[in-house]
């Protein structure tokens, strides 16, 4: 599998294995499908797991896939949905979760810890209906002055090897976390032909992940994309409530299924080959639950990003 470089992280493969479809978040799956599907990751070449306790099993199948001995080069990350909590309260939370991660994946240390909340503007208020903004997300302030010194003293303690945050919403505030350092090793990203990271969002604002992904870059921040078929939207069928964001998604996604149908190709492979061509993009982050999905990402990844031509193509469809 080709090899790309993830920031300050070093040397990762191109997809990355991800935790919520073998820990039940996008649908049934059982446990010996999530190990199968982490041990033929690792066959295949995937070196890096991302794992978050909000994936339900994903961590215990860890443990119990590599039983506290992960293979040789293979690296796991995990994360913490922190919100906005007292200054004093950041690190106390942030190890304590660290350590119920370590414990259910039977591991001393995790290769990076990403904070799991998305990072708001102080003085941001969300729409009506939507969670309490201390809950879903991390001010840009108690950021800069606590979540990166605790990310900091992990590391010096050694229980982490490097940090990262997820960037997905709140671009303009994400570009500032990205702007001054001490800087995060890598970024989450939305990474899809759509630009949406549907029921993710909730703010009222644009995305704008491709203005995420590059102000990343340029600050040689590493980036791993989330999200290639936006939760089945982009492939050929889906699962979902009628009025759920997915399913809109899907809904306006119909001409870019009828251009895969006129190449004769799997929608969910095509938008996997899409995503890993978006530049600035260092691995993909897969969803997937078993091992027939993991196989059509595996099969996009050895075919290589799409040709300028499809790109220019599903681009004019005017879709994002």
């Amino acid at each position: 599998m080709k090899l790309n470089t993830l920031g300050t992280f070093g040397s990762v493969s191109r997809l990355t294995l991800g935790g919520g479809g073998i820990g039940q978040v996008w649908g049934p799956t059982s446990e010996d499908d999530a190990v199968a599907t982490l041990r033929h990751a690792v066959d295949s070449g995937i070196d890096l797991i991302d794992a978050a306790p909000g994936y339900k099993i994903c961590e215990a199948m860890i443990g119990r896939a590599f039983e506290g001995k992960l293979p040789r080069g293979v690296r796991v990350t995990t994360k913490h949905g922190l919100g906005t909590v007292p200054a004093d309260e950041v690190y106390p939370r942030l190890r304590a979760s660290l350590e119920q991660s370590l414990k259910a994946m039977r591991l001393e240390r995790v290769d990076m810890l990403l904070l799991h909340s998305e990072i708001r503007p102080d003085d941001f208020e969300y729409p009506p209906g939507q969670p309490p903004r201390d809950e879903r997300s991390t001010s840009l302030s108690l950021y800069r002055e606590a979540v990166r010194p605790a990310f900091a003293r992990l590391v010096s303690e050694g229980l982490i090897g490097h940090w990262g945050i997820t960037g997905i919403n709140h671009a303009a505030a994400t570009i500032d976390a990205l702007s001054a350092g001490p800087l995060p090793a890598a970024v989450q990203a939305i990474a899809n032909l759509l630009d949406s990271p549907g029921e993710m969002n909730g703010t009222g604002l644009a995305p704008r992940p491709r203005t995420v992904i590059a102000a990343a870059t340029a600050s040689g921040v590493g980036v791993m994309g989330v999200r290639a078929v936006q939760a089945g939207a982009l492939t050929a069928g889906l699962d979902r409530a009628e009025d759920s964001p997915t399913s809109e998604d899907f809904r306006r996604a119909e001409p870019y299924r009828a251009l895969c149908a006129q190449w004769g190709e799997d929608p969910a492979i095509v938008a996997h080959r899409y995503a890993m061509g978006i530049e600035g993009v260092d691995t993909l982050v897969l969803g997937v639950k078993n091992v027939a999905e993991l196989n059509q990402a595996l099969v996009a990844e050895r075919r290589g990003p799409l040709d300028a031509e499809q790109v220019a193509a599903i681009d004019a469809l005017g879709l994002r």
